[in-house]
């Protein structure tokens, strides 16, 4: 069975995960809740995808990199800005 055919993939689903992969600050825990692919065959999929020269590059600068993996990340609030205002009681609280 491919890979793709396991996990049901459309062209842009392959190209997404490609891109989110390729990016520094998106973890595979990510992919996977977005896509249901793992690490291990996120990397399969890259290795297929991507030229030799250009898959190398990408797996060494991925290798133990902590903001690719959710687990070695230290726990911040990352998604949300110290200007965002916070809702509560559906009214929008002001800041301090």
């Amino acid at each position: 069975m491919k890979l793709i055919d396991k996990y049901a993939l459309s062209d842009r689903d392959i190209d997404r995960i490609v891109e989110m992969a390729w990016e520094d600050r998106t973890s595979f825990d990510a992919i996977e809740t977005q896509f249901g692919v793992p690490e291990k065959d996120v990397i399969k999929l890259m290795r297929k995808e991507m030229k030799p020269s250009s898959w190398r590059m990408w797996r060494e600068r991925v290798q133990g990199r902590s903001t690719k993996h959710a687990m070695k990340r230290k726990k911040t609030n990352r998604f949300k800005s110290s200007r965002q205002k916070s809702i509560t009681h559906n009214q929008i609280s002001k800041r301090s």
